[in-house]
Order: structure tokens, then C-alpha cells, then sequence
């Protein structure tokens, strides 16, 4: 499904056959430590970087409001970031998966999003736009 709004992504949550868990990874764009003249130039263009992950989370839909409280949200934790990366958790049976259960799927998105995987989830920067990766 192609997403284009944060907003929709909460109302397909809402809508799935079975209750979800929503999976978040923020992370941080950087510029590589021994960057390139290229790299550099590139960053500055804000069309590449490395990805530095900063915080994960898991959550029921309903206990996110919108984007903007997400990104509020976030502000307490006091780790900075440039993206989120977001995935669901779908449970079974009318159940809704817990925090427990989403412990090993944010790990699989940890692996994914570090092995370059980036475009297998729904990703937004910090105002919340889609961020397509080519």
C-alpha cells in the first residue's frame, strides 16, 4: 500500500481486519565521519548522509493522536532526529499485539533500516512529509 500522508497510515491502521501495533525507529541523518568533498556536497543537498538511530517505540494507534503529537512526543525523550520510520504489528484474533510481542519486530526494523533496507517502511521527516527513497 502507498501511503502518502501520515494521517493515512493511522486510518489504515484503524481500518486492518485485525488490530495493529504501530512500530516507530527515528533516526538521525549525519554526515559521514570521513566525508567526501562529494558526500559532503550531497548532504548539504540534503540527499544522502548516514543513518544513526536515535529511538524506538511501539504504540496502538489510538494512542497517537497525529503526527504533530508524535513528534511533541518525542521531544521528552531528549534524542534528536530527522526521520521516523514506521511499520505495524498485526495481531490475531481481535487481539491487539502488546509491547512485548513488538520487542522482536522493532529489532528486525533496526537490522533492516542499518542494512540499507530503508524503502520496506513508511518513513516521514520531522514535518511530517513522506520521504521517498530512490
Amino acid at each position: 500500500m502507498q501511503i502518502s500522508s501520515f494521517d493515512e497510515l493511522l486510518r489504515a491502521a484503524h481500518q486492518q481486519s485485525e488490530p495493529q501495533r504501530l512500530l516507530f525507529v527515528f533516526a538521525r541523518v549525519e554526515l559521514p565521519a570521513a566525508a567526501t568533498t562529494d558526500q559532503r556536497e550531497r548532504f548539504e543537498r540534503r540527499e544522502g548522509g548516514t543513518l544513526t538511530l536515535a529511538l524506538c517505540v511501539d504504540k496502538a494507534p489510538e494512542q497517537v493522536e497525529s503526527f504533530a503529537a508524535l513528534a511533541a512526543e518525542s521531544e521528552h525523550t531528549g534524542q534528536d532526529w530527522d526521520l521516523v520510520f514506521v511499520s505495524s504489528l498485526s495481531g490475531r484474533g481481535g487481539i491487539a499485539p502488546n509491547s512485548d510481542e513488538a520487542v522482536q519486530p522493532l529489532r528486525f526494523m533496526v537490522n533492516a533500516i542499518n542494512n540499507g533496507r530503508v524503502a520496506d517502511f513508511a518513513t516521514f521527516d520531522r514535518n511530517g512529509d513522506v520521504v521517498q527513497f530512490g
